[in-house]
């Protein structure tokens, strides 16, 4: 099943600066490993803010669930998702 993310991200200021860099540090390896096992499919940033959409292909939306919550900077998130769907009209094969 696909499904589009939404996150953006919001780090309280009261947080510390060591802390903040080490949770993105953690975060940048964990949707790289997401990605290189193929459930992460596309990362794109949103310009000029710390967002993104991201597409995931997982087998439920609980598995996605799961997946989201490992995220380290998951309690600062702020998170819509959207179930997808082959359009009928696409001429790109590889769409499920």
């Amino acid at each position: 099943m696909l499904f589009q993310v939404q996150m953006e991200v919001r780090i309280p200021h009261d947080v510390p600066v060591d802390r903040a860099e080490r949770l993105k540090r953690e975060e940048r390896e964990r949707a790289q490993e997401l990605q290189k096992s193929g459930i992460w499919r596309h990362l794109w940033r949103h310009v000029g803010r710390y967002a993104n959409t991201s597409i995931f292909d997982v087998g439920s939306a609980q598995e996605l669930h799961d997946i989201l919550s490992t995220l380290p900077l998951f309690p600062f998130m702020e998170i819509s998702i959207t179930a997808l769907c082959r359009h009928p009209s696409s001429v790109h094969d590889g769409d499920q």
